[in-house]
């Protein structure tokens, strides 16, 4: 029997478990209603209940996390990113003699960080959290390039391959 409910319940420390005690703690709060003070008490209770659910529902569904102002910064660009002066350099040796290594290791993170910033603004998309919904929006032929799941289709970036990767970025 104790199994059983355990199974029910979801096992501790889950967000079952703790949304299956909350359930049991909330209809136990509307029976004592009903009991000591009618179903008028009872009623105005479970509205109140109803509401601060949609609202901890909306919250963490992150309903206003698109540009609502209630919500801290995205640190979608938090590490160190080169410069506008840098990206010469950076395209320069991506599509240079060892250009597989540098697209690995600095202009692919870099795309990838910039996108993430575009779809985040412009779609409230996060890169990283919906990558089908990114990949979607950016388009099945320039997505492999970017998409963090997944090795690009070649180590080194083909220079047409760049040129339709910038040019989408700037109309997303």
């Amino acid at each position: 029997m104790k199994g059983r409910l355990r199974g029910a319940m979801g096992t501790p420390h889950t967000v079952r478990h703790s949304l299956t005690i909350l359930g049991l703690l909330v209809v136990a709060a509307e029976l004592l209603l009903v009991l000591t003070d009618g179903l008028v008490a009872a009623a105005t209770g479970l509205a109140l209940i109803t509401v601060a659910a949609l609202f901890i529902g909306r919250y963490l569904g992150g309903a206003g996390a698109h540009d609502s102002g209630y919500r801290g910064s995205v640190r979608l660009l938090g590490s160190r990113a080169p410069a506008l002066g840098d990206w010469p350099r950076v395209v320069r040796k991506a599509l240079g003699e060892d250009g597989a290594i540098h697209f690995a290791v600095t202009l692919r993170p870099q795309l990838q960080r910039l996108f993430a910033a575009r779809l985040a603004e412009r779609h409230g998309v996060l890169l990283h959290h919906r990558p089908d919904r990114a990949g979607a929006i950016v388009g099945p032929d320039l997505w492999p390039w970017i998409d963090p799941r997944s090795t690009p289709p070649q180590s080194a970036i083909p220079e047409p391959v760049l040129r339709a990767l910038l040019d989408r970025l700037e109309t997303l």
